[in-house]
């Protein structure tokens, strides 16, 4: 990444920070204040807290604040401004001049980062979209973990929902490196699935979507040939409305961990969940007819949520920002609408790649006018030979 000419950044910056945000308080030690001027009682629980507040912050953040964002980005010998699209990509806050809100490993990260572009690995392009997409995706899984715990707390000990938040951050020193551990596990086999699935068999899925088509489908630039499939929880605004916010939050989360379980165990991968609804993807026709089924006999049997509606078209996708785009995705989409509860919709062109499959049976539907899509031919998808997906 270039180092911008210093004065340009300088009023570059002062534009972004027109508006200011909220500083972030320099930590003090606590200690108690002399008796002339104390105005409350003395600290005693409270001060407990704080401390226990600067240990977890001083371990996850691998010191002490004392930097301020321009001596960071001067260590790192680069612009204010550039650092700035770093530190916005991972989703910090806009820290003021005066800020003491940076530790060394804070330098050592921007670095990193600006160390791949200067050794020509990645375009500052590059480099913005993958450090957002770790500051997003890592942001969310945060938020994910401690409500989890909370939720765990709350459940196991007892306590209100305010109490278990604040007893986490004494909890949290003991869970970090073991949580931080499996991250960087994680992330190492995800990748490796990851390249496998976009990069080494992109080429072959390809040429297996070829079948049927004539070339000039809406579909046909786009580099990825994808089962691209919809679940969507039948009655769940009408049931939102009738429940309390746990038996909502328990049933979302059955919803997801059942939906993320069959999807996982058929090779597919679960795009993303929006509220009564997931998106999810799949290498084969094959693949993502099994993860369908499966889903739809899942919510069938279950005793507590309702049924769902599924649908799954094989086409061609754009994968970016880790989500999917084109008109596959659509087309599945507008299926789910036209499910009838516990069944699976497919178009006819996804039919035809399954037709001489023997797990599969294949009942043509009366022909629907989609929106953006004209007339389609909608077949329902049944169990034909075979178990089907196998669960543990």
């Amino acid at each position: 990444m270039s180092v911008e000419d210093q004065q340009s950044g300088e009023d570059l910056d002062q534009e972004f920070d027109a508006v200011p945000e909220p500083s972030v308080d320099e930590e003090t030690e606590v200690g108690p204040a002399p008796a002339s001027v104390q105005t409350g009682p003395p600290t005693g629980v409270m001060s407990a807290e704080r401390l226990a507040i600067k240990a977890l912050e001083a371990k996850l953040l691998g010191g002490e604040r004392k930097l301020r964002r321009r001596e960071v980005a001067a260590g790192a010998g680069v612009s204010i401004l550039s650092a700035r699209k770093i530190w916005r990509a991972l989703g910090f806050p806009n820290f003021g001049d005066e800020d003491v809100a940076f530790t060394e490993r804070d330098q050592a990260a921007l670095s990193s980062i600006l160390d791949l572009v200067r050794a020509g690995l990645l375009t500052e392009e590059a480099a913005i979209s993958v450090t957002r997409s770790i500051g997003q995706m890592t942001d969310r899984m945060v938020v994910w973990q401690i409500e989890a715990l909370v939720e765990d707390m709350v459940s196991e000990q007892g306590i209100p929902d305010a109490v278990a938040r604040k007893q986490l951050v004494g909890q949290l020193p003991a869970l970090v490196d073991s949580l931080e551990e499996i991250l960087v596990y994680s992330y190492r086999r995800q990748l490796n699935a990851g390249v496998q699935r976009l990069a080494v068999r992109a080429e072959a899925g390809l040429q297996a979507s070829e079948e049927g088509r004539e070339g000039d489908e809406d579909d046909s630039p786009l580099p990825l040939a994808r089962a691209v499939g919809f679940a969507d929880l039948v009655s769940y605004t009408s049931l939102s409305r009738r429940m309390n916010e746990k038996t909502l939050a328990q049933l979302v989360q059955r919803f997801e961990n059942k939906c993320a379980e069959i999807i996982s165990v058929g090779g597919g991968r679960l795009v993303k969940t929006v509220g009564d609804e997931v998106l999810y993807i799949a290498e084969t026709p094959a693949a993502g007819a099994e993860i369908s089924l499966a889903l739809a006999q899942a919510f069938t049997e279950d005793e507590i949520l309702p049924q769902c509606r599924v649908s799954m078209v094989w086409g061609r996708i754009l994968s970016r920002l880790g989500d999917i785009y084109g008109p596959t995705v659509n087309l599945a989409a507008r299926l789910t609408t036209l499910a009838q509860p516990g069944t699976v919709l497919v178009d006819a062109m996804t039919a035809a790649a399954l037709g001489q499959d023997d797990r599969f049976v294949l009942v043509p539907q009366k022909s629907e006018n989609v929106r953006g899509f004209g007339e389609i031919h909608p077949v329902m998808l049944a169990r034909g030979r075979g178990k089907g997906l196998v669960l543990d």
